[in-house]
């Protein structure tokens, strides 16, 4: 039953509210279709099974849920801060999934373990670590690396693109009532129909072509295929897994941060549940074949756009998500869905998550005119437009080689730098008057 939106809120849909059942269903579709992109593309490069990530997508979703006391508005899938780590240990000739499998299970037990000890000793020690000109940082880092991904499918047909990114743009600023609501269905569904009509997709261009015959052929009914983690060859290899559980905790305390600042509702005294609800999900999915989870950005720009925060949208969405698992067929048809539709779609999403990092510093007033703040965000941002997604970036570290991608490094950077520049903060509060930096 859809409990009424006073008129004060009826500008936001808040985690205890309900919409009514078709309108909730419509939106958990649109989660749905915000992650599946991102969320099937990290298997595709590390060759797993794609419908068990999607399943174990949703199931970590509502463990995330649960623990969080049905709170917290997230969607959960593949985190790509993973990506360099398992390519290093399973080969690209010989691929040892089993090994990778036990390094996302570590990275999952150590990610628990931190959880555990931010919800017992308070947040903060991550307040300390991730205050907001580290944060805005890190969200705004989420959105510039993904962009070179988002860039690279738009151009493969950009008038496919085009027309998708302008549908999801134009039904989230012209239309009214509840299809303002949907803008990334509006625009896959319209950049979808265009794909079929549009003479070089029909006739078969790689980036806007529909792959009918595969969604044919796709059985209705399987069940998702398990997989299980390798610990007899714990060694080295699985040290690359060490440090990501901190990646994981900057890129979901940023979410957290994020959504509180679209919400207007502080969320930051449940980021010990949020690392515990993260981590349980990464632990059940590596133990059975899934990737890394991570809270999605892509969902947090839904959000930011719908204003719609409400739980149960992110429950039909986990469902969603675990019933496409058994069904090929679904996934199938959502895997058809152009690349030049997706590139669309995350152009909008990707610079929307970036402005998001940038309303965070806005809304702490966070001042740049100290060299410092400025440090901590630009580096960061220029590492994390620079790289490419996919590379994987080698770090030696003496005789230990840590692996990250533009994400992973641009997030630690801020983190990293900040605290090295700490003393610099503590100079520019205490001077009188307060240095200004030079603009010529």
């Amino acid at each position: 039953m859809a409990v009424a939106v006073s008129k004060r809120e009826r500008d936001v849909v808040y985690p205890e509210d309900r919409l009514g059942w078709p309108q909730t269903i419509l939106m958990g579709l649109q989660h749905v279709m915000a992650m599946f992109g991102a969320t099937v593309l990290v298997p595709l490069i590390l060759g797993f099974n794609p419908n068990t990530v999607i399943f174990f997508s949703g199931v970590a979703t509502l463990l995330f849920l649960v623990v969080t006391g049905f709170k917290v508005p997230s969607y959960l899938g593949s985190s790509f801060s993973f990506i360099g780590s398992v390519l290093a240990v399973q080969g690209a000739n010989n691929p040892n999934h089993g090994l990778a499998y036990a390094g996302i299970v570590i990275a999952g037990v150590i990610y628990l373990i931190i959880g555990g000890i931010v919800h017992v000793v308070g947040v903060n020690p991550i307040r300390f670590l991730l205050p907001p000109v580290v944060t805005g940082t890190v969200v705004a880092v989420i959105g510039l690396a993904l962009a070179s991904a988002a860039t690279g499918n738009y151009a493969g047909e950009p008038f496919t693109a085009t027309v998708t990114l302008l549908a999801a743009v134009g039904a989230a600023v012209y239309l009214r009532g509840f299809p303002r609501l949907l803008p990334v269905l509006i625009g896959i569904v319209v950049g979808y129909l265009v794909s079929i009509v549009y003479p070089p997709c029909s006739a078969a261009a790689s980036a806007c072509h529909i792959d009918f015959n595969a969604i044919g052929k796709a059985s209705l009914v399987g069940v998702p295929s398990f997989s299980f983690p390798d610990f007899s060859q714990f060694g080295t290899e699985l040290s690359l897994f060490f440090f990501i559980p901190v990646i994981l905790v900057a890129e979901n305390a940023g979410h957290v941060y994020a959504i509180s600042g679209i919400m207007k509702r502080d969320l930051s005294h449940m980021l010990g549940r949020t690392f515990i609800g993260d981590g349980l999900g990464t632990t059940i999915s590596g133990l059975l074949g899934g990737t890394g989870e991570t809270t999605y950005a892509e969902n947090i720009g839904v959000m930011g756009i719908t204003r719609v925060f409400s739980i149960m949208v992110f429950v039909v969405a986990a469902v969603f998500a675990i019933l496409l698992g058994f069904i090929p067929m679904f996934g199938a048809l959502v895997r058809s869905i152009p690349v030049s539709v997706q590139g669309g779609i995350e152009m909008y999403l990707f610079g929307l998550i970036a402005v998001i990092g940038g309303k965070i510093w806005v809304d702490a007033r966070v001042d740049f005119s100290k060299r410092a703040n400025l440090a901590v965000a630009a580096i960061p941002l220029v590492i994390a437009a620079g790289i490419p997604a996919t590379q994987a970036i080698p770090i030696h570290l003496g005789g230990l080689t840590l692996t990250f991608n533009n994400l992973g490094l641009g997030a630690l950077s801020a983190i990293v730098l900040y605290q090295l520049l700490r003393p610099g903060h503590v100079r520019d509060k205490e001077s009188e008057p307060a240095e200004v930096v030079a603009t010529e």
